[in-house]
């Protein structure tokens, strides 16, 4: 099979063009962290609520909530500032050795809880035997003791990206910002029109990629408990990685 070829549906709309790479966020495209998020938070807002000694846990996760989702905006992704603007709006000093204790425990219960999805590998070794490289845009986890992502938990997924950049590390800020879409296509030699897109996240991922000039696909996996924002209907959206080929093939 030949090179991919898209005919509207993105950007310049009307020209046909040739697609020489596609690249993929690092979580649900190709692993399920879900439940490790999920529990961590729980954890973490449980050690949190302790050692604030305040006595209102439900204005305590509204306030929680809110702190983090304005750090979200920001694409602001370390759990130790967020944690720090909760002691702060509270008032009240919080102790760095307990916030890198938290933030260790906090990964370490994700890691636990993180599967790969059983399609991904298969998807990807297809694609990058039949369209070419491939290429992993991530962002920063945020750690303050770590240098290094999670994907690096998985060799073997890895090593399937000729190009890898996790974006809010080595001066790259966090999608949904231009430079890490460009410095990935300028790593793999492919201009933004010529490469596709596929992630999990609305703003970050499908408006980051769009507005950059790139094919986004939004994928919204089946088996992922998650309330998703309204998205524009010229997306193309899959529910699992293996629905990838077929649309790539109808674009």
């Amino acid at each position: 099979m030949g090179p991919l070829r898209f005919s509207g549906g993105g950007p310049n709309i009307g020209a046909r063009q040739m697609i020489k790479a596609i690249l993929f966020d690092f979580g649900q495209p190709l692993v399920d962290s879900s439940d490790g998020f999920r529990q961590a938070e729980t954890d973490a807002q449980a050690a949190i609520f302790k050692d604030l000694r305040i006595p209102a846990p439900d204005a305590f996760k509204q306030h929680y909530r809110r702190i983090r989702a304005d750090f979200h905006k920001k694409s602001e992704l370390s759990r130790v500032k967020i944690w720090q603007g909760v002691f702060r709006h509270f008032g009240q000093e919080s102790s760095a050795d307990e916030m890198q204790k938290w933030e260790r425990t906090y990964w370490r219960t994700v890691q636990s809880k993180t599967r790969v999805f059983p399609e991904a590998p298969p998807v990807l070794i297809d694609l990058s035997a039949k369209y070419g490289p491939l290429g992993l845009i991530t962002n920063t986890q945020g750690q303050s003791d770590a240098n290094t992502h999670r994907i690096s938990a998985y060799p073997e997924l890895a090593a399937l990206f000729a190009a890898t950049v996790v974006a809010g590390e080595n001066g790259v800020p966090t999608k949904p910002a231009p430079q890490p879409f460009a410095v990935c296509l300028e790593k793999l030699g492919v201009a933004a029109e010529e490469s596709v897109y596929v992630g999990d996240d609305w703003r970050i991922d499908v408006c980051g990629a769009r507005d950059f000039g790139m094919h986004p696909v939004w994928l919204k996996h089946h088996t992922v408990n998650r309330n998703y924002p309204e998205g524009g209907a010229d997306v193309p959206v899959i529910t699992s990685m293996d629905e990838l080929p077929a649309v790539l093939e109808a674009l």
